[in-house]
């Protein structure tokens, strides 16, 4: 990823709400039987998971005092 999508996957929440939403589209595709469709969110989720929680590694703030 670049250093800009580094910075505003940083929090935790925008992590964990991008991987949910995905999920969640993903099963919406696979309830209304779109298998094309819910085979790549499907893809794109486990992308989110892999990126977001599996290989990140957050940035240390250089702002602290000490």
């Amino acid at each position: 990823m670049k250093e800009k999508d580094l910075l505003f996957f940083q929090p935790l929440w925008r992590r964990i709400v991008v991987t949910l939403f995905c999920a969640g589209w993903a099963g919406w595709e696979w309830l209304n039987g779109q298998t094309l469709w819910g085979l790549i969110i499907t893809g794109v989720t486990l992308y989110c998971y892999w990126t977001l929680f599996h290989t990140f590694v957050p940035i240390e703030r250089q702002d602290k005092k000490g």
